[in-house]
């Protein structure tokens, strides 16, 4: 520890004293103007700058620049109560952090060239204090109204957590205070500061909520580690990393709330201040906990306390910032805090507390044990065993719930009642297991779909009696409350039913509870007898808090217990034996087991509007589609090498869409064999093997679509290991190619250039490969003329045309069924697959006879389930549902509007570089500038993650994955497009990427 540096004692106020904020009457922070704190760096600190003031609480600091404006210190003028003592304790706290972790960046003191730190006592209006020279760290600090991502809020945790480690072992005597953000005297500064709280309500709240996280704290408070921590690792006081594209903080400032206290206060502190970023709820912090527990471990404890130490902070924040906007009227960093303050205290109190405490301590691995019921003595409902009732399943998972009747509203009591006319005396339904029919679909918020208890509808009288002795807590029409053990058994049924048994009265195990007529629906739940009241069905998010204070009320009706599955055992059980290099969209992904139409379902039963899924033109679950293979499958799925009518009567349709010459097909399983076997066609009939293919582009996985790839994205090495035999042309790209706008006229003789040559050095190529419409970066429509000029230079020296129609063709593009009409061409070779099957493996290539007949002369051709009688059925549905439905037409009229609105945003939101693509094939491009067009990778990113929350799925595309592909099932209709734009329009909001 370093000396404290002699010059500091000599001061007057500077004897061995601490600050106690209890004899204070206010702190004002001191007053200086900028002129005058120009003075004090030059004649105390030896340092000629410019002052600009900064906000601060109770401190004074100003930002010095040398004459070229370059930032080269923090003046920091400590409030006249601090002593000295003090202030050397926070700067060889600063100095021990920076050393303990130097990937760090941290505000020490600057010091003289005698090492001595720039430090002084000056006089203020309010009196003496301490000025300092700190280090200035460029980036700016994590403040305000922006929504934080959960990789922020996990760095936050981080940081907190080093600190957390660094500081562990330092005392210094300057750590003894007596501080107002001390969360160990947080009750006596709400009780001092309240009165400044206006408003009566907003009073009210504050101290209720202090005193029931005060009188929690209390019970843990002995047993709680203490060590000196910063206290104030805020949004305010992280500062981001300046080459970060992305808010990242890996700086932290002002250590003037160093103290010794509770080591999770530190964390507490961070986690209130996450609390007023837009969109940030509760369930958002949890990444900055897990992350803090992961460098720093909590003790049981304190994961305990932890939360009721947010509500704390929380509560002081609001009294304090009162009191000091009253005390320091001219303080406008003081009063700008009030909203924000206030909401960290909404969303710190948007939940019970014990809701908090235990979804904390399953973040963390320390939840507690699942209650369990006890074994009842006897059932709740007398001559009525669990073999008479019927479970019902309203997961994602139950059949009673394909084709969509999960939207319908009255789907539960459809399925109970037809249950009942089953012949079952009861249905039940399941604990803990979400709803799929309470999702919504289009939200922008999860619903409410996790039961914190078992619904019962009866199909004949019964008698309801007590499970086991207890006292009745409530007794009154269509309620009564019993103790059961060491639980609450809560039975809510119609008000037209009166129990009798009444309040305050003892029941023995088999009493008679109620008497309920047939048909009537209970509400059982069994809860913690101190829980506050457990709504029936909560949110997935926050049910590892809520069922923390429940337990399965099943065995009372005879029923085994539901289980449950631990989160994340799927993903870890996936990564265990899934190759790895097949990735998953998103770091923590839903589980996704269900699609209907334009929609994905989770297990947790959150409906997201998908974005991207090609595959299923017709959208998810398509009944006919369904029908379809299941009436083939109970007939006959065999190889293409039988005789039968399916495979004849897809092939003529297929052929049928194209123009002349191209009446032959082939028929695979993927996109990537089409493209690989139309190669083998086109060089194969040319007789050249050497293929011209474009740049930035993406074919397919097998040995030959690979090596035609150059997409960066899906092979960083793509244009370094090409084999020989492909030669790349510049990729046409109208708005960030070489050549943009109407120059791009030139990538056409650029393109036959390269082919003129190959063919003069004795290397004329057998075929040229690219997609029709440039899907992979993005949507990007080809220059006019593009392909007709390339397609007769190639076929001038003997090679052919192979169009890519993988992602683009089957209506999507909407004006045209196929990419290659709008650019007003015929190829000779077609590739295609995707849209085909609505996610049945199914491809084909379409080409001449001629050119098919050829392939002879290299074997013979043979796909075991490509054309198969199952996929032939698929194909000809898929094209008679694309027909009758009209979805190239809704791509057009939907698409129109998605784009409109998409183009729209460009006025609002500077990163909108342009809107690419037609109909339902769509790229919103995102750029850090208009001019460079700097891709806005990171950006895209966070944005994706963003929309995810927001209930969309929705992924990057492009060589700089800065490309929002907009590629949804050609269903898609009006109100959901709108929905798309709407959240859209309010994350980029919410990132701060207006204008």
């Amino acid at each position: 520890m370093d000396a404290i540096d002699p010059a500091m004692l000599r001061m007057p106020h500077a004897e061995h004293r601490t600050i106690d904020f209890f004899t204070e009457d206010a702190l004002p922070a001191p007053r200086m103007a900028p002129a005058e704190a120009e003075r004090v760096a030059a004649q105390h600190l030896g340092i000629d700058a410019r002052a600009q003031a900064l906000g601060s609480q109770q401190d004074a600091n100003f930002l010095l620049r040398s004459e070229d404006g370059t930032a080269s210190a923090i003046l920091k003028i400590a409030n006249p109560a601090f002593g000295a003592m003090e202030v050397e304790a926070q700067d060889t706290a600063a100095d021990l952090i920076a050393s303990a972790h130097p990937e760090l960046r941290v505000a020490t003191v600057l010091r003289r060239p005698d090492g001595s730190p720039r430090c002084a006592t000056v006089d203020t209006e309010s009196g003496s204090a301490v000025a300092r020279l700190l280090r200035y760290l460029p980036g700016g600090p994590l403040s305000g109204p922006r929504h934080l991502s959960p990789g922020t809020v996990a760095a936050m945790g981080t940081i907190a957590g080093k600190v957390s480690t660094a500081l562990r072992d330092f005392r210094h005597p300057g750590l003894e205070r007596v501080l107002q953000w001390d969360l160990r005297h947080a009750d006596r500064v709400v009780a001092k500061l309240a009165a400044y709280i206006d408003e009566p309500d907003r009073r009210a709240a504050v101290r209720a909520a202090t005193a029931d996280a005060w009188a929690r704290v209390q019970k843990l408070a002995a047993v709680l580690p203490s060590q000196a921590v910063h206290l104030d690792l805020t949004d305010d006081n992280l500062i981001r990393c300046p080459d970060g594209r992305l808010p990242m903080p890996d700086g932290v400032i002002d250590f003037g709330d160093l103290t010794m206290t509770w080591a999770v206060g530190e964390l507490a502190v961070s986690l209130s201040s996450m609390l007023h970023h837009d969109g940030v709820e509760p369930h958002h912090v949890l990444p900055a906990v897990r992350a803090f527990h992961a460098v720093r471990p909590l003790s049981r404890d304190e994961a305990e306390a932890l939360w009721p130490l947010v509500v704390l902070r929380a509560a002081g924040l609001v009294a304090s910032g009162r009191h000091q906007a009253a005390v320091d009227e001219d303080n406008a960093y003081a009063k700008a805090a009030l909203d924000r303050e206030w909401r960290i205290f909404e969303q710190a109190t948007h939940l019970p507390l014990p809701v908090m405490i235990h979804l904390v301590k399953d973040a963390t691995g320390l939840a507690d044990a699942p209650a369990r019921a006890d074994a009842p003595a006897h059932g709740l409902l007398r001559d009525l065993a669990g073999d008479d009732i019927t479970v019902l399943d309203l997961s994602a998972d139950a059949d009673s719930l394909d084709h969509g009747a999960w939207l319908e509203a009255a789907a539960e009591d459809r399925l109970a009642a037809s249950a009942l006319t089953g012949g079952a005396a009861a249905v039940a339904t399941r604990y803990a297991q979400a709803r799929l029919t309470r999702a919504q679909a289009l939200s922008a918020v999860s619903p409410a779909t996790v039961p914190t208890g078992v619904d019962l509808r009866l199909g004949r009288a019964a008698l309801m009696q007590a499970p086991a002795a207890g006292k009745v807590l409530a007794a009154a029409p269509g309620r009564v409350e019993i103790t059961c053990g060491p639980q609450v058994l809560t039975l809510s049924f119609p008000h037209a039913v009166h129990p009798v048994v009444t309040t305050g009265a003892t029941v023995q195990a088999g009493q008679d509870i109620a008497h309920l007529p047939s048909g009537v629906s209970v509400h059982i739940a069994l809860h913690t007898a101190d829980s506050p009241a457990v709504p029936p069905l909560v949110r997935p998010e926050y049910a590892a808090g809520w069922l923390a204070l429940t337990a399965d009320p099943a065995p009372l009706l005879g029923l085994p217990a539901s289980g449950r599955t631990p989160h994340g055992n799927l993903l870890d059980r996936r990564d265990a034996v899934f190759a790895t290099v097949q990735e998953h969209y998103y770091a923590d992904p839903p589980r996704i087991e269900r699609g209907w139409r334009h929609h994905l379902l989770s297990t947790d039963g959150r409906s997201y509007l998908d974005i991207v899924n090609n595959v299923t033109p017709l959208g998810h679950a398509h009944p006919r589609v369904e029908q379809a293979v299941s009436r083939q499958l109970r007939r006959l799925n065999t190889n293409s090498r039988f005789h039968y009518a399916s495979v004849v009567e897809f092939t003529e349709r297929l052929a049928a869409l194209l123009p002349e010459p191209l009446d032959t097909v082939f028929l695979v399983n993927s996109g990537s064999e089409a493209v690989d076997l139309g190669l083998r066609l086109a060089i194969g009939a040319s007789g050249r093997h050497d293929v011209v293919a474009l740049r930035e582009a993406y074919h397919g996985w097998t040995y030959a679509s690979d090596a035609v790839s150059t997409s960066l994205q899906d092979n960083p090495n793509a244009l370094a290991t090409r084999p020989g035999w492909v030669h790349t042309v510049d990729s046409p790209n109208s708005y960030r190619g070489r050549h943009r706008g109407a120059d791009a006229a030139r990538y056409a003789p650029e393109a036959v250039a390269v082919i003129d040559e190959l063919a003069a050095s004795g290397r004329p190529a057998g075929a040229f490969i690219g997609e029709t419409f440039y899907g992979n970066a993005g949507g990007i429509a080809l220059p006019d003329g593009y392909l007709a000029e390339v397609y007769a230079a190639v076929r001038r020296h003997g090679g052919l045309a192979v169009a890519d129609e993988v992602q683009v063709g089957y209506g999507r593009l909407g004006h045209w069924f196929w990419g290659f009409e709008q650019q007003q061409v015929v190829p000779d070779v077609v590739c295609v697959a995707k849209a085909m099957g609505n996610g049945h493996p199914l491809g084909a290539v379409i080409t001449s006879k001629s050119v098919a007949d050829r392939y002879r002369d290299q074997g013979y051709f043979f796909s075991s389930t490509g054309g198969s009688p199952v996929s032939s059925v698929v194909g000809l549905t898929v094209l008679d549902t694309l027909r009758d439905e009209d979805l190239q037409g809704n791509a057009v009229r939907v698409g129109g509007r998605l784009k409109s609105r998409l183009e729209a945003l460009a006025d609002r939101y500077g990163i909108v570089g342009a809107v690419h693509g037609s109909g339902l094939y769509l790229g919103l491009e995102l750029v850090r500038d208009h001019v460079s067009l700097e891709p806005a990778t990171e950006e895209t990113a966070e944005l994706c993650d963003r929309m995810l929350d927001l209930g969309v799925i929705v992924q990057p595309t492009g060589d700089h994955l800065n490309i929002l592909k907009i590629k949804p099932p050609l269903c898609l209709d009006a109100s959901a497009a709108d929905f798309f734009v709407d959240m859209l329009d309010r994350a980029l909001g919410q990132l701060g990427h207006c204008r």
